[in-house]
């Protein structure tokens, strides 16, 4: 049901674009704008959202008024309500005002100025959060290429490029073009910045974290330990950049099936949250939400009921019912439920996050498809063939389309579409599935990974049901050889 959600990148949206200031106003004018958009900042880092839209809403109403539209303060202001809009989900208000300020910067500025380039990578982040990926990648490619004329292939802004598009690609499950690009940043940045700067820190947890998304523990774990010693050293063990590189290592831990000692480091991670951001910050809410998703694991129900709710009603204070880390809280709660065989609490919330995500992200977003499956499950676990059917049919067609044939989305679908079949005694439709995310994810995350193993079990199972206790027998002893790599 649904899946851990770690927050583990450092924002790929630049928080404000630094404009160059006419003085054509009387300057206490100016500056009394100026103090409110301050307020703005001060509100959006403080993780309060909501208010930070009011402020910023009202900001610009009075600098386009008092500046004009294209002064390059309005152009900030409108330019960082954009980004709170971003932030609360709110893409359709965000989009337009991402476009104006490309614009106007284009007009002003030319179309290779930093600050335009900049824009242009806050436009493209839109568009990568609603899943618009073709859309997002020529401005990513474009922002790169630009910055490498004007500024450099080692300038920090070409850096955060290249790690914007590698982002990208890692979310398209185009991990052979993200991890080269990850290096190239690493690198540059080490040599440019130092090994201990915090560009350098995002760079290794980037790594790191393409690393563990491809079943790559072993090579993720030591990045991520070099990422929390140094930040612990140089920011302190409660800044929120070292709590960042907290989270990843418990993220990791929990993959790889450490989950006692990720359900303590992320209680650290909780408690320090609360401290320092306060219990209502969004990643407070966030460290809420996976130390419940292991207590879930543990077996814990009643510690796991508690957080996730916790986090649900604080969610729906901060962002409101539908914005999208709501809904993740949302699927979490009915995750939990269906994990307790509560399916008449279940069904209501992943329907409720369904329509919801349809509505706000649209039916082809990987989070939509990813809300069918999950709904589809449900319907399976049930016995529910008839209706669980064509919602995994519509995932499986949906996530080919978006996101590609071999995405391990798309294959997890294709799993899931494998095992409804052979719980129907359809061993000839789910046969051919099976074989065809084995052979992919063989190719894309290799033999030891933990998804590709749990696909051989599966084909083991059904050719044994079958009495193939030869193909049965070959099988075995390629996963047994996967499980002494990994554990080598």
């Amino acid at each position: 049901m649904g899946a851990a959600r770690f927050a583990g990148r450092l924002g790929a949206l630049a928080v404000a674009v630094v404009l160059t200031v006419s003085s054509a106003l009387a300057a206490d004018v100016r500056q009394e704008i100026r103090d409110a958009g301050q307020a703005v900042m001060e509100a959006y880092h403080a993780g309060q959202y909501q208010h930070g839209v009011a402020l910023a809403e009202d900001t610009l109403k009075r600098a386009e008024a008092g500046l004009g539209r294209e002064d390059p303060d309005t152009l900030s202001y409108a330019n960082n309500l954009a980004v709170l809009y971003g932030h609360l989900g709110r893409y359709g208000e965000a989009e337009p005002l991402f476009l104006r300020v490309l614009g106007a910067l284009e007009r002003s500025q030319g179309r290779e100025h930093p600050d335009t380039v900049s824009s242009i990578n806050n436009l493209a982040g839109i568009y990568e959060s609603q899943g618009r990926y073709a859309e997002a990648e020529p401005l990513y490619l474009r922002a790169l290429e630009a910055s490498e004329r004007v500024l450099g292939r080692e300038h920090p802004d070409t850096l955060i490029s290249v790690n914007n598009l590698a982002n990208l690609y890692e979310s398209q499950g185009r991990y052979d073009e993200a991890e080269p690009l990850y290096l190239r940043a690493l690198e540059a940045s080490e040599r440019v910045l130092g090994r201990e700067h915090p560009d350098t820190l995002t760079s290794v947890n980037n790594l790191a974290n393409l690393y563990e998304s491809q079943g790559r523990y072993d090579e993720a774990e030591p990045l991520y330990l070099r990422a929390l010693e140094v930040s612990e050293r140089v920011l302190g063990r409660e800044h929120p950049d070292t709590l960042i590189s907290v989270n990843n290592l418990a993220g990791l831990y929990q993959h790889q099936g450490r989950y006692g000692e990720a359900a303590e480091v992320c209680q650290r991670v909780l408690e320090a949250r609360e401290r320092v951001l306060g219990p209502e910050h969004p990643d407070t809410l966030s460290s809420l939400n996976n130390l419940a998703l292991l207590h879930q694991i543990l077996g814990r129900y009643g510690e796991a009921e508690l957080l996730h709710r916790r986090a649900l009603e604080g969610q729906e204070r901060l962002f409101g019912r539908d914005h999208p880390d709501t809904l993740i809280s949302i699927s979490n709660l009915a995750g939990l439920y269906y994990r307790q065989d509560r399916d008449g609490e279940a069904e209501p919330l992943l329907l409720r996050v369904l329509e919801a995500r349809e509505r706000v992200l649209g039916r082809a977003h990987p989070d939509t498809l990813g809300s069918v499956n999950n709904l589809a499950n449900l319907y399976e676990s049930q016995g529910r063939y008839a209706e669980a059917e064509p919602l995994l049919l519509r995932a499986l067609e949906g996530l080919e389309r978006t996101l590609g044939r071999e995405h391990p989305n798309t294959l997890s679908s294709a799993n899931n579409l494998a095992g409804l079949y052979e719980d129907q005694g359809r061993d000839s439709d789910a046969e051919p599935l099976y074989q065809r995310v084995l052979e992919a994810r063989e190719r894309t995350l290799g033999g030891e990974h933990p998804e590709t193993r749990r696909t051989l079990v599966a084909l083991i199972s059904l050719y044994e049901k079958q009495g193939r206790k030869d193909e049965a027998a070959a099988l075995t002893r390629r996963l047994e050889a996967a499980q002494k790599q990994q554990g080598s």
